[in-house]
């Protein structure tokens, strides 16, 4: 029975695993993405979030410090962490959650373990350019027919007045 197995241990010890999950969600702050196993990709994914959570609603300074050095006590990278409360603060300021996405991409060639990329959403530049890209297809679309249809009438009228 697996009652009270809430954890996936990952086949690490306690303090291996924390430091695992610690170096997969600096990385995964400082470039954005990464790829990985599913396993340690959802393992990662209860990690890190909580953490960008604590960078949102700061009003004071003394909030800010606080959650500054609680968030550094997880992620003990101190590029990640300003990285983490200046640039993705930001983008993730009017997010309700799930500040990641997991993208599954296959099985490893070697062991045919899955893999997967995990990436924060505000950041895939792919994703977001297909909404814009697909916006302007439609200015384009509006503009020809308008177009088509102003020499249509030009042509009308040149007619009309020969």
């Amino acid at each position: 029975m697996r009652h009270r197995k809430k954890i996936n241990h990952l086949g690490r010890t306690c303090t291996h695993r924390k430091a695992l999950m610690s170096n997969m969600a600096a990385s995964l702050i400082l470039h954005k993405r990464i790829t990985t196993t599913v396993a340690k990709a959802k393992a990662l994914r209860k990690y890190v979030e909580p953490l960008i959570t604590k960078t949102k609603n700061l009003s004071t300074v003394e909030e800010k410090t606080n959650a500054q050095r609680v968030v550094f006590s997880y992620l003990q990278n101190k590029f990640a962490v300003k990285e983490l409360f200046t640039e993705v603060a930001e983008k993730v300021a009017d997010r309700p959650g799930g500040y990641t996405r997991i993208l599954k991409t296959g099985a490893r060639q070697g062991d045919a373990a899955e893999m997967c990329l995990i990436e924060l959403v505000d950041y895939n530049e792919n994703m977001l350019g297909g909404a814009k890209a697909s916006e302007e297809k439609k200015k384009t679309r509006r503009s020809r027919t308008a177009k088509k249809a102003e020499s249509a009438a030009s042509d009308n009228s040149a007619s009309a007045e020969a």
